[in-house]
């Protein structure tokens, strides 16, 4: 059956409807039924337009600054003692983080459709200033919401949301997290669609946000795997890609899903315990983490984190860009037909892993990305050392040094 899944990936995912399965679909409120499917046609006449790929091309090339290296990790090799690992380096392109390479597809998709303000939604901070900085360079009004308790933790990238040009509104709401911003995004989009672009920032919201934003980060993938076979000569055993919405790692995946011998692993928030409200776990219920289920949420069908009677759960992670109930549709049909893996490491792991990588390679990592590092120095001594894994570095950890210095 996994063979058979494999050998038409392309065809099926998603299917006409926006479908990985059972997961996905497009579950919204009238009013925005028309918008996506404006977006929906915009997108795929875009995908056939030489022109659009060409100043995409362009401008990741030449303002976002891909491609970017695969660099052969020698000292965390030899300190591990077990196969050779690669660091995808996204935390060297432009804003920091791998967030820019979909805020450019989307910011030219606005501009074809005519629309000359877009909003966001920002965890970690790292997607508005990329928002921002795409708004910026292509002349369109930006408002970015955020929670507040992000605000909090990452102070330094609400100060560059705004140095660029962004209005940031605060949402109090809630668990004034990163799912409650998504809320007034949404909102706000409800109430301008005709001159206003949701710019969503990772693979999840109703169809075709999930596929469009997968379609905008495959180019981490497709580098990746040139990048490799030119280092070694053959593909690598393993991927590995810290998982939120999980733009980052289908990003990684994706060039590689038809190929059986390599193994996908999706590393999710632990956060501070395995039970319901301490972490952000939701496809790791084999490591013990509790409370996720299929349902829906903003837009669209996947595992979420839920109470017994179907609320919302709370959720924590050290790190504000995993700190998410649900997981992107894609993901939770790669982990039902087994093809990736997911598994959830703790905050005081991820921190401990920054703080190697640091020491080691001479790299200060996202909290986000410490996560794979910190599954990967787990699984890394164990494994044959002629095997080859690549890892997923989707971040820099600029915007975490006070969240480190505190915890260090």
């Amino acid at each position: 059956m996994e063979g058979e899944l494999l050998t038409t990936a392309t065809q099926i995912w998603p299917d006409t409807k926006g479908h990985f399965g059972p997961y996905g679909g497009r579950y919204v409120p009238e009013t925005l039924v028309a918008p996506l499917e404006e977006l929906e046609r915009a997108y795929e006449e875009a995908r056939r337009d030489p022109n659009f790929q060409r100043e995409l091309d362009s401008l990741l090339k030449n303002f976002a600054g891909r491609p970017t290296p695969l660099q052969f990790a020698s000292r965390l090799t030899e300190h591990l003692g077990g196969p050779r690992i690669y660091i995808k380096r996204e935390d060297l392109l432009h804003t920091g983080a791998h967030k820019i390479n979909n805020c450019l597809g989307q910011g030219l998709l606005a501009v074809r459709m005519g629309k000359r303000r877009v909003i966001a939604e920002t965890g970690a901070g790292q997607h508005g200033v990329a928002t921002a900085t795409v708004a910026a360079r292509l002349g369109l009004a930006c408002v970015v919401y955020m929670g507040t308790e992000d605000m909090e933790r990452q102070r330094l990238n609400v100060f560059r949301m705004r140095l660029l040009g962004a209005e940031v509104v605060g949402v109090n709401s809630g668990s004034r997290t990163l799912k409650d911003a998504i809320n007034e995004a949404m909102r706000d989009w409800v109430t301008n669609v005709r001159t206003t672009h949701y710019l969503l920032g990772s693979v999840l919201g109703a169809h075709p946000y999930p596929a469009m934003v997968r379609d905008f980060q495959r180019v981490i993938g497709v580098e990746a795997r040139a990048q490799i076979l030119e280092a070694e000569g053959h593909l690598p055993d393993l991927l590995v890609a810290c998982v939120g919405g999980g733009s980052n790692a289908i990003g990684l995946f994706h060039a590689f899903l038809d190929d059986p011998n390599v193994k996908l692993l999706g590393v999710e928030a632990g956060g501070r315990g395995t039970t319901l409200g301490e972490h952000a776990a939701r496809l790791a219920a084999a490591a013990g983490y509790s409370g996720a289920r299929p349902g829906v949420l903003q837009g669209t069908y996947s595992y979420v984190l839920q109470t017994p009677d179907g609320q919302i759960a709370a959720t924590h992670s050290v790190s504000a860009g995993l700190d998410y109930p649900a997981i992107g549709p894609e993901h939770a049909w790669l982990a039902d037909r087994h093809r990736a893996e997911y598994t959830a490491v703790s905050d005081d792991a991820a921190v401990a892993a920054a703080r190697t990588l640091a020491r080691m390679e001479g790299i200060i990592p996202a909290l986000e990305s410490a996560h794979a590092l910190a599954e990967l120095i787990v699984r890394a001594p164990k494994m044959p050392r002629d095997s080859v894994v690549i890892l997923n570095l989707s971040g820099r950890g600029d915007k975490d040094m006070e969240i480190l210095a505190r915890y260090l």
